[in-house]
């Protein structure tokens, strides 16, 4: 998702859940780490989410990845202009006990009704679409290429965009037909930075995600 390579270290990068131990009669696990990313207070420029029961934490991200996410949410926020849905970022999305903080994603414009009982985040069933752009690092590679994609899959959002420099010369993944049951995709469309990709479904259908988002296919 959003870690620095070496301009930030790794030490905070995962709180892992494995090694949690409860007496029978305690709390749920899956309670546990769910109140202690509630309680969680980190410094400025970090995120903390839940992905596949453990709670990871990262800093936000170099200029090249923040670059790529502003191009992208102002193109799609004025290709969606004047419609019911709208590009976001820097919100919790929750689903069954995990947490994600994608770097943007597509909901209702009025998304008051899918907001949590406990005013923390959205719920998944506000997503039509969610965008990750791939940081360095294999942790960070291996967050967006497969854990998050299993977890989206699990929650069934129609389309999620993986935006990777670090995919030989830089790719554009665009995954659909999620089946929850097998975390994983039927729709899997992979084009190579310099090639432009077209969303085929959803609010942000006919969407043209080319060289003026992600920049030339890398030397």
């Amino acid at each position: 998702m959003t870690a620095l390579a070496h301009e930030r270290p790794e030490t905070m990068s995962e709180i892992r859940t494995e090694s949690v131990s409860l007496a029978e009669d305690g709390p749920d696990l899956d309670q546990v780490v769910w109140q202690a990313w509630k309680a969680m207070e980190l410094p400025e420029g970090y995120r903390a989410e839940i992905i596949e029961g453990a709670i990871e934490v990262s800093p936000t991200g170099r200029y090249s990845h923040s670059q790529i996410v502003f191009l992208l949410k102002e193109a799609l926020g004025e290709f969606l202009r004047g419609g019911d849905f709208a590009a976001r970022n820097d919100t919790n999305i929750i689903h069954k006990g995990q947490a994600w903080v994608p770097d943007m994603f597509v909901t209702a414009r009025d998304a008051e009704r899918y907001v949590t009982d406990d005013g923390l985040g959205l719920t998944a069933a506000a997503v039509r679409l969610i965008v990750e752009v791939v940081s360095p690092g294999k942790r960070n590679q291996d967050r967006d290429r497969a854990k998050k994609r299993r977890e989206y899959a699990r929650a069934d959002i129609p389309v999620y965009v993986i935006i990777d420099d670090y995919d030989n010369q830089g790719t554009v993944t665009v995954l659909t037909e999620p089946r929850p049951e097998k975390a994983d995709w039927v729709g899997v469309h992979r084009v190579a930075y310099g090639t432009e990709v077209t969303i085929p479904e959803g609010p942000a259908k006919g969407f043209v995600i080319g060289e003026a988002i992600t920049g030339p296919k890398r030397a």
